[in-house]
């Protein structure tokens, strides 16, 4: 790494670091049922309301209780429901034709990342609507207030509902990139583990294990502070325990609701303290090969903590402590290294594979260029990658060395 870029990223996070404790974050307020939900559109004087959704959703009627529920206490509810996983810019397009022909002025994110990232792209156009979506990507590029968004997580992983980002896919050129801003914040956020119990083996795992990567970058990076580290804590052990169970007895509502809260908590410390290069790796894959976020960061997780060595040994050996599956006396080294082998025990147990052989080698350096530009200088990883690092890595997880 060039020691002036390297000095460059460090400043930069330096600053937004000391800059944390006056930009405004704030927490949704969590609601319960349907009839808070429709509670809070009336006291908000809401007529005509925007579901944004998806059509696995649509199909299972998933969302059909809470619109019913709203048509019921005299609101109208309009319906889009066409978001694709890592939803793209004719997806926002598209819903925000039908927020604005019918004089909309709230949205409901309703299922996984993708419908509440969707959600709240349309958000950010609405307050801006002379900008495009590429002319807001980065950091702090809405600034003005969107209309209010209420988020109903289907999934116990991407932690959207909590969180400043949206992320979308260019449907012409499907580079993926973040949309980064204290507005797009949900104002509410629906908490119903029963919205969860139905959901397949393969994305009870891959969304928990989303929201245990945003954890335990969020706990390893250089910008915490002691509210997301406790977030992150809380959250690493909640996962670890109880995605086994869930991924087994897909009804079982106590581990359901953990994973919720989980990954409620896991997206409150990496709002604040943000993910790394795991994600800014994940991201290039799902937009060239349209591979599931969640899948893409629980492959390359273990490859990242490895990568990292001995300036993390502490921090993965506290997660350990924390979790109990240490004891406070073994040493930083080796607590890191059980920590590693026992998320490549989880990963397996809950059949995620140990690569991602779609990967192609000729597109390699193009996307390694893209993971730097998203990595550097904005996230505040334990160990900033080069290009030619970023390289090295995808051949690990496309190879598995």
């Amino acid at each position: 790494m060039n020691i002036i870029k390297n000095l460059y990223c460090r400043i930069y996070q330096g600053i937004f670091k000391i800059a944390m404790p006056f930009l405004p974050y704030r927490e949704p307020v969590v609601l319960k049922n349907n009839e808070e939900v429709a509670t809070v559109l009336k006291d908000n004087s809401i007529q005509n309301v925007l579901l944004v959704s998806d059509k696995g959703l649509s199909k299972l009627e998933l969302y059909f209780p809470l619109v019913e529920c709203l048509k019921e206490k005299g609101l109208n509810v309009f319906v889009y429901d066409e978001t694709v996983p890592n939803p793209t810019t004719d997806n926002v397009a598209s819903a925000l034709k039908i927020y604005n022909d019918n004089n909309c002025t709230a949205i409901i994110g309703f299922g996984g990342g993708s419908p509440i990232d969707c959600a709240k792209a349309v958000g950010a156009l609405v307050a801006n609507p002379t900008k495009t979506l590429s002319q807001m990507k980065g950091v702090l590029k809405v600034r003005k207030k969107t209309p209010l968004l209420i988020a109903v997580p289907t999934t116990a992983g991407t932690g959207s509902e909590t969180t400043i980002a949206s992320v979308i896919t260019d449907s012409k050129t499907r580079h993926k990139y973040a949309i980064n801003d204290f507005p797009l914040i949900p104002s509410y956020a629906l908490l119903d583990a029963n919205l969860t119990l139905g959901l397949p083996k393969t994305i009870t795992a891959t969304t928990a294990l989303d929201a245990l990567t945003h954890a335990i970058e969020a706990y390893i990076g250089n910008s915490t502070t002691k509210q997301t580290r406790k977030n992150a804590l809380m959250a690493i052990k909640d996962i670890y325990h109880n995605l086994p169970t869930a991924y087994e007895n897909g009804k079982n509502k106590e581990a359901r609701e953990k994973l919720l809260i989980a990954s409620y908590n896991a997206g409150l410390a990496f709002t604040k303290s943000y993910v790394g290069n795991v994600h800014a790796i994940a991201h290039t894959l799902g937009g060239k090969y349209n591979t599931p976020h969640g899948l893409a960061n629980a492959v390359i997780l273990p490859y990242m903590l490895e990568y990292y060595g001995k300036t993390i040994h502490k921090k993965l050996r506290d997660i350990g402590v924390y979790i109990g599956i240490l004891d406070e006396s073994v040493s930083n080294e080796d607590g890191a290294k059980f920590v590693i082998k026992k998320i490549k025990n989880l990963c397996e147990e809950v059949g995620i594979p140990k690569t991602i052989p779609e990967i192609v080698e000729k597109d390699i350096p193009s996307l390694a260029k893209t993971a730097d530009n998203e990595a550097n200088p904005l996230y505040p990883v334990p160990v900033i990658m080069s290009k030619k690092e970023f390289e090295k890595m995808y051949y690990k997880i496309k190879n598995g060395k």
